[in-house]
């Protein structure tokens, strides 16, 4: 993948196939010490051990469709590749947390991309599930968690137009990633 943002989509639809139904994602900064963590926790029906100790396995994967699952040895990399850390907790039955922390100032840093379009489209294509995100860019933060949007929309889904239109801007203009 050439953006961390596609990781994390990656990320977070394995915890929509895990049936969470609330996934955390933060994505913070630290322009000064060259440094950005992303954080993708999860309640949903959590690994055993041994699924932890292998999903980083190019040649493991729990899907029927292929037999390979690239998306989590491929973020692995891509962080470590920077002198960065990657890490998975997880416990059956309570979730699945994936860290993983990048220098930004290796040049095998890949860039974040368009973060808040990957946050529009698992807001708006995974209606059932909430999302809490917290984005950090030094001393600025958003946060948006989509179960303030519930109470204030009353039953009317993220995916209709003029709500997710609403949702896409909201993103963007309070993004601390814009430039």
């Amino acid at each position: 993948m050439q953006e961390i943002s596609l990781n994390i989509l990656d990320v977070a639809q394995n915890s929509v196939s895990a049936k969470a139904s609330l996934i955390e994602i933060s994505v913070v900064e630290d322009s000064k010490a060259h440094t950005l963590q992303v954080m993708i926790r999860d309640n949903g029906c959590g690994m055993t051990e041994e699924q932890v100790n292998s999903v980083t396995d190019p040649f493991y994967t729990t899907r029927t469709t292929r037999r390979v699952g690239l998306g989590i040895p491929f973020f692995k990399m891509a962080s470590e590749m920077t002198g960065g850390f990657f890490e998975i907790r997880s416990k059956v039955g309570e979730g699945t947390c994936v860290t993983a922390s990048f220098r930004t100032d290796h040049i095998d840093c890949m860039p974040l991309g368009e973060i808040e379009e990957t946050m529009y489209s698992l807001i708006t294509m995974n209606t059932e599930t909430d999302f809490l995100y917290t984005a950090r860019r030094d001393e600025t933060e958003s946060v948006t968690d989509t179960r303030e949007f519930r109470t204030i929309l009353e039953g009317i889904p993220f995916d209709t137009p003029e709500v997710a239109a609403f949702i896409r801007n909201y993103l963007k203009e309070n993004s601390p990633f814009r430039n």
